[in-house]
């Protein structure tokens, strides 16, 4: 994706403060490639459809997030 500064495109509000992400927004944010999201889309957060758009909304990643660090707990327990 380019930048806005190069393409001459307007961004209208921050990531951050959005309530819901698109799939390279989230992916973006955290640091993994869209790649990954759809090879462990069972692993990912729940998603949802606007029109063509899929969605995750803020709740849905944190709560991913936090399944997220609950696993890695536990892994670190086991070892």
């Amino acid at each position: 994706m380019a930048r806005p500064e190069v393409t001459g495109r307007k961004l209208f509000h921050k990531i951050e403060d959005a309530d819901a992400f698109s799939v390279d927004e989230f992916c973006a944010r955290h640091r993994i490639s869209v790649q990954l999201f759809y090879k462990n889309r069972k692993q990912m957060p729940r998603t949802f459809n606007v029109g063509t758009r899929v969605l995750i909304s803020k709740e849905a990643a944190a709560a991913w997030r936090c399944e997220r660090e609950q696993a890695a707990q536990a892994a670190e327990r086991v070892a």
